[in-house]
C-alpha cells in the first residue's frame, strides 16, 4: 500500500492551499466574452489568460473553429458511439495521414493525452514493446502526475523505480545493471525546463534505452513544422521511441497523439490497449479541428506565430530574468517563500488584468512555491511591459 503513490497525503497537503487560492478569487472564475487577447468574467473584469497553454493562441484561430464546426455539419453528429477499432468516419483517416506529414511519425490519435498514456506505457510495462522482455521502468521524479498515476498499473507487470530529475547517472547505471530498460519522462516540463534528450538519445544507442517521453508543453512552440522539443532531436523516429503530447494545448485543438517510428505496434494499439479498442474516439468537430490546425503547421503561418512567441519571451526576459529564461520554451516561474506569497501575488496580478497561476503542491515540491507564467504569442510589448510593472510590485 503506498508503495507507488500517497493519494491521501496529497489531498491532506494541497487541499489547504487550493481554498486558499479559492478565497482570494482564483479558482471558479468563469468569462463570458472575449475582446482581442483578453477574457471578460460576468462582472466585466478583462484580463489576459497568462495560464493557457495555447502558446499560440490556435485555440481561437478562425481556420481552427471552421475545421470543427464544417466536420460536424458533414458527419451530422458529435461522435459515432463506438470505438474506433470498429467504426470510425473516415475523416480520422485523413486526419492522421496529415498528422504524419506534420511529426513525420507513424500518428494515432487519442481523446487525450492521458488516454495515450493509459494505452501506451502497461503494455511497454509488459514487454510486448521490448521484445518479450519485461523493461526495468524508470519514471523520472518530476513526471507529469498523468504518467505517475500509471505507476501502479506498470508496477503489475514488473518492476518500477523512481529516479531524481534529469539523473542521467541514475539511468545509466541502471542501463548497465539491468538488460532491459525504459525511461518515462516529460520532454518540456510544465514548470519549465527540459529533458537532455541528447544524452537520453546516446543511452539509447549504446545500451538499448527505451524512451517514453510526453512533449505537450513543446508541441507546436517548437522544432520546424511544430514537432516539439524532443522529435527534433531525431531524423526519424525509432522503434525504441515513443513521443506523446497534448493536442488541446500550443496546437489549439483537442484529444492527444501518440508518434510511432513505424506501424510496428500498431495493430497491438489498436486492439489490445484498452481505450483506443474499447473507449471513445475523439468526436467530428474534434477531427475537423486538428485537421485544421495540422494544415497551418504544414503551412508558412507557424513560423511566424512561433517568432512573434519568441520575441515575446525574449522581451519578458529581458525585463524579467529567470532560470528558464532563453531556452526556447514559453514557460517561466517566479519562485516565492511561502504558499500565501504565491496566492497573495496571482490574486494582485489577476486585479491588474493578468491571471497567472498560484503553483504550490503537488504541482511543485512543497518547498517551491511560486507564481508560473505562460507566454502568448498574441501579446504586444506593451502587455508584457504592463505585466512586468504588475510583477515588479508584487
Amino acid at each position: 500500500m503506498g508503495q507507488y503513490l500517497n493519494i491521501g497525503k496529497m489531498v491532506t497537503s494541497s487541499l489547504v492551499s487550493w481554498r486558499k487560492a479559492n478565497e482570494h478569487g482564483l479558482t471558479g472564475i468563469r468569462t463570458i466574452d472575449y475582446k482581442g487577447n483578453k477574457l471578460i468574467t460576468d462582472d466585466g473584469h478583462e484580463f489576459i489568460n497568462m495560464c493557457s497553454c495555447s502558446y499560440l493562441g490556435l485555440n481561437r484561430h478562425p481556420k481552427v473553429i471552421d475545421g470543427a464546426i464544417s466536420a460536424l455539419e458533414h458527419e451530422g453528429t458529435m461522435s459515432t458511439s463506438v470505438s474506433r477499432a470498429r467504426i470510425a468516419p473516415k475523416l480520422m483517416v485523413e486526419t492522421e495521414q496529415l498528422m504524419s506529414k506534420v511529426f513525420d511519425a507513424e500518428i494515432i490519435l487519442t481523446t487525450s493525452c492521458f488516454t495515450a498514456s493509459v494505452s501506451v506505457l502497461p503494455l511497454l510495462a509488459s514487454g510486448q514493446m521490448t521484445e518479450g522482455k519485461k523493461p526495468l521502468m524508470i519514471f523520472d521524479r518530476s513526471c507529469h502526475f498523468s504518467m505517475n498515476i500509471l505507476k501502479p498499473n506498470c508496477g503489475n507487470e514488473t518492476e518500477v523505480v523512481t529516479c531524481p530529475h534529469n539523473s542521467i547517472e541514475f539511468i545509466e547505471q541502471a542501463c548497465k545493471e539491468n538488460d532491459t530498460v525504459a525511461y518515462v519522462c516529460d520532454g518540456a516540463y510544465s514548470m519549465g525546463g527540459n529533458a537532455p534528450i541528447e544524452e537520453l538519445i546516446r543511452l539509447q544507442k549504446e545500451y538499448g534505452l527505451f524512451l517514453y517521453i510526453d512533449d505537450s508543453h513543446s508541441i507546436s512552440v517548437y522544432g520546424e513544422r511544430g514537432v516539439g522539443l524532443s522529435r527534433s532531436f531525431f531524423d526519424k523516429l525509432n522503434d525504441r521511441t515513443v513521443i506523446v503530447g497534448s493536442l488541446a494545448k500550443a496546437f489549439g485543438a483537442t484529444g492527444g497523439v501518440i508518434m510511432l517510428g513505424s506501424n510496428k505496434y500498431r495493430e497491438m494499439l489498436d486492439y489490445c490497449s484498452g481505450p483506443l479498442g474499447w473507449s471513445q474516439m475523439i468526436n467530428a468537430p474534434g477531427l475537423g479541428a486538428i485537421k485544421a490546425s495540422a494544415q497551418i503547421h504544414l503551412s508558412d503561418e507557424l513560423p511566424k506565430l512561433q517568432a512573434q512567441l519568441g520575441e515575446a519571451m525574449a522581451h519578458f526576459d529581458r525585463i524579467i530574468p529567470s532560470s528558464n529564461a532563453g531556452n526556447g520554451l514559453p514557460i517561466r516561474v517566479i519562485d516565492l517563500p511561502s504558499v500565501d506569497d504565491a496566492v497573495e501575488a496571482s490574486a494582485h496580478l489577476f486585479q491588474k488584468g493578468f491571471y497567472c497561476s498560484a503553483v504550490f503542491f503537488p504541482i511543485v515540491a512543497k518547498d517551491r512555491p511560486g507564481v508560473r507564467v505562460m507566454g502568448r504569442a498574441n501579446m504586444s510589448n506593451e502587455d508584457i511591459e504592463s505585466f512586468c510593472e504588475a510583477l515588479k510590485t508584487i
